[in-house]
């Protein structure tokens, strides 16, 4: 099968910066795939790069698609090497767009809302919860420790006996600061789990830190791609993964790892455009733990979408 191909390059704000422990991002940026078959059917996917999490950046994915040419062989697209893997995400979802056609009418997830850091947190809540929202994800480590803390325990005097919450420190604790966030959460018990609270690197003490306290650890940016994924897993770790499955490299590769080893996973956003999210949304009805909100609560971010 060949396949006429074209890109399209988009630039998109978001309607304030987002803080984390990596820096301050303040628009979205990629491309959208268009695949054409011989029946003149059309297929699309997302490039969405997230360079700081392992994947891609856009200039690399630009060079890559530009020694393809006007056209693509299906077994071109299976063998996109690993370093490119939101390539691999796109070039696939759009194959899959034209050989097996979405069907999300019947699945409704939960969403995690993701929240501004620091203070303006302990507003914004209030609206997504009045939406139906109950559980939402802070960023952390980006404020001191000790200013965080405080946060939080004003945070949790704020919010009702239903709300579940996630911290994500996007590996910017140590061990000790790690240790301190824990033994605030488990007093506090309404804590979902903390998302990554230390470097990749550190993997043997996230294990440690599971074992020693009560609410949860999920790995993100240690299981950034599939590759890291089975590293992990093969390392010991039989926790939650959180998946951005827009910058985890092959679909299908996917599907085999999480059912193999029966991942408990979090399906993610990377703020795709609807594209992309179509084709995340599709892979959590089949993969997603079905007792996990998805943390795909970032719409209010954005001031559109590439329909």
């Amino acid at each position: 099968m060949v396949y006429k191909f074209r890109f399209d390059i988009y630039h998109y704000p978001f309607k304030k910066p987002l803080m984390t422990h990596h820096g301050t991002w303040e628009k979205r940026e990629g491309m959208i795939v268009s695949l054409t078959n011989e029946e003149g059917n059309i297929g699309k996917g997302e490039i969405a790069p997230l360079p700081w999490f392992g994947s891609e950046t856009l200039a690399e994915a630009w060079q890559f698609i530009e020694t393809l040419g006007a056209e693509i062989k299906r077994e071109d697209i299976v063998n996109i090497p690993d370093c490119f893997p939101a390539c691999q995400f796109a070039f696939e979802s759009a194959v899959e767009e034209l050989e097996q056609p979405k069907n999300l009418e019947k699945y409704s997830p939960t969403f995690a809302y993701l929240l501004p850091a620091g203070k303006f947190a302990l507003q914004q809540w209030q609206d997504d919860y009045q939406q139906g929202g109950r559980t939402f994800k802070w960023k952390i480590g980006v404020e001191s420790l000790e200013e965080e803390l405080k946060l939080f325990q004003q945070f949790t005097r704020l919010l009702p006996a239903d709300v579940r919450l996630r911290l994500d420190a996007n590996g910017g604790l140590n061990f000790e600061m790690a240790k301190r966030w824990l033994e605030a959460t488990d007093r506090w018990g309404n804590v979902e789990f903390i998302e990554q609270p230390l470097p990749p690197e550190n993997l043997s003490q996230m294990i440690k830190l599971k074992r020693e306290y009560t609410t949860d650890i999920a790995l993100d940016e240690s299981v950034a791609t599939l590759n890291q994924l089975e590293q992990c897993h093969a390392r010991g770790w039989r926790g939650i993964y959180v998946i951005k499955a827009a910058i985890a490299g092959s679909p299908q590769r996917l599907r085999k790892i999480c059912q193999e080893y029966a991942i408990e996973s979090v399906f993610s956003s990377v703020f795709e455009t609807e594209i992309g999210r179509k084709a995340v949304l599709k892979l959590a009805k089949e993969l997603s733990s079905p007792q996990r909100a998805l943390g795909m609560g970032v719409n209010s971010w954005w001031d559109r979408f590439v329909k």
